[in-house]
């Protein structure tokens, strides 16, 4: 299975997800998300979320200056933030629930 469309669909979720306990910047974000096993996150993507969801009013951001290169933009979970992981993460797993359950049945699942 093409893991690229199921991750189009949940990137904004991870990325709140990541958030949660610890502000981060834009390379730093994609290092946790990897970490985390999305290995196949491009940058463009991460850097898109991370815009689309602050101009959606999820995130704030704050600048930190760096001593080994450029300031650094950070982003931070804000009450509107945690409410959208709060609401997508119930989504999440009920959808996923649903797809255990379906493969189950059907002698599918691992």
């Amino acid at each position: 299975m093409d893991t690229t469309q199921l991750l189009k669909g949940v990137l904004d979720l991870a990325v709140l997800a990541v958030l949660r306990d610890e502000d981060g910047y834009g390379y730093d974000i994609m290092r946790r998300l990897r970490a985390a096993g999305l290995d196949e996150i491009g940058d463009a993507s991460v850097y898109g979320t991370l815009r689309r969801l602050f101009q959606a009013g999820f995130l704030n951001t704050y600048v930190v200056p760096s001593e080994s290169g450029p300031h650094r933009k950070y982003y931070a979970l804000n009450a509107a933030g945690r409410d959208q992981l709060r609401r997508s993460g119930k989504t999440w797993r009920s959808f996923a629930t649903t797809m255990d359950t379906l493969l189950d049945d059907r002698g599918v699942a691992a």
